[in-house]
């Protein structure tokens, strides 16, 4: 897990639009689901720690349940019929040096993918993508299903996403009069050199009812009939004190007075480890890391979160993904989001996590300005080794 953003500005556009019938779904294939939660999130959030900016191409009437899943850190446009009319329509928001254009089928792609197609762009690659070496043998045959040649696979490889561009490169190709299936192909018409790395097996790409199953057995593994869920939130009052640091999210915000509490505050944090220890029937949060405890005074929501993810292994079980939403007037989460992914996937010992934020508009102790709130999900999975 990369820990880090790269020193590059990175734009990721998601095109959305492709439909869900092959997968037997009357809705947007996107928006199928994959161990309760939607391909689209999955891909957000896998990629989510390398990228400054992500903008999701939705199908036309599907944008607010585009933007209702996956909040106001991610921009969600109206995409076009084809799919480079999405990436085009997605393009003229991109603000990165950086573009990489990512299929939300290929859900499960991992962020060192991502960062193998990053490293190659900041080495001076105009145009990079993902392959894998094709193992079958390929035939060409003609319009009747005749051979006319066999093809040295040695030279064949199967191409992936994300795919990764300068941003000048894919403007460039998109305005052209070409036509590609991919945007490589788009790139390649304008005999600008495309560069290979290495891709992966995780980045296959769900298109059939079987790609899904395969999808969930990756997912979940071996042990996928002992899948826990766990629910936590946190709340804490804005600190009188104006020296009180903000800590959120695993990070400090220094320009924000922060909030009272035993520890550091962090809601965010403490909201993951309650549902962590809920989907682990281990109690909750106050009953391990209750004030009477003076250990935990003033710990930091790093060290909450390293400790409850050794308790949990502890009992059996490992970290499927983690998703959390801070509910508050302040700080604003968009400019720090990518940096407060990795710093809590850092803690988690780089498990897959996705931060939103929202507003109440007004209502309630968080919409007056009074505090910040945090609700976290987590899935669990048993390891069968309890220690």
């Amino acid at each position: 897990m990369r820990s880090l953003l790269p020193n590059h500005s990175v734009t990721v556009i998601i095109p959305a639009g492709g439909s869900g019938e092959r997968l037997g779904a009357l809705l947007p294939k996107a928006l199928v689901l994959l161990a309760g939660r939607t391909l689209v999130e999955h891909c957000v959030s896998n990629i989510a720690p390398i990228a400054n900016q992500i903008i999701v191409a939705a199908p036309a009437g599907f944008e607010e349940e585009f933007r209702s899943l996956l909040g106001d850190d991610v921009l969600v446009v109206t995409g076009g019929v084809t799919r480079a009319d999405s990436v085009r329509a997605a393009l003229e928001y991109a603000t990165s040096e950086f573009i990489l254009v990512h299929d939300a089928a290929r859900s499960l792609a991992s962020v060192e993918l991502a960062g193998r197609v990053i490293d190659a762009l900041a080495s001076g690659e105009k145009a990079v993508i993902p392959a894998l070496a094709v193992i079958d043998t390929i035939k060409h045959v003609d319009h009747n299903n005749f051979v006319i040649s066999t093809h040295e696979r040695s030279a064949l490889r199967a191409v992936q996403t994300p795919q990764g561009f300068d941003a000048k490169t894919l403007r460039a190709a998109h305005a052209s009069s070409h036509d590609a299936t991919d945007d490589a192909g788009l790139v390649e018409a304008l005999n600008i050199p495309v560069k290979i790395v290495d891709g992966e097996d995780k980045a296959f790409k769900i298109t059939l009812p079987e790609d899904l199953a395969r999808a969930q057995r990756t997912l979940l593994g071996e042990f996928a009939e002992d899948i826990r869920i766990g629910i936590g939130t946190d709340a804490h009052a804005f600190s009188a004190d104006s020296n009180r640091p903000m800590w959120l999210a695993g990070l400090l915000w220094s320009d924000e007075v922060g909030v009272d509490g035993h520890s550091d505050g962090d809601v965010a944090a403490h909201a993951i480890c309650d549902a962590l220890f809920s989907a682990a029937q281990l109690g909750d949060l106050g009953s391990n890391y209750g004030v009477a405890e003076p250990q935990w005074a003033g710990a930091s929501g790093a060290k909450l979160l390293q400790e409850t993810l050794r308790r949990v292994r502890t009992a059996g079980f490992e970290i499927n993904n983690v998703s959390v939403q801070v509910v508050g007037n302040r700080p604003k989460i968009g400019p720090r989001r990518a940096e407060a992914i990795s710093a809590l996937a850092k803690a988690l010992d780089g498990a897959p996590v996705s931060l939103s934020a929202t507003t109440t508009d007004g209502l309630g102790f968080t919409g007056e300005g009074k505090g910040l709130s945090a609700i976290a999900s987590v899935l669990l999975r048993a390891t069968g080794r309890i220690s």
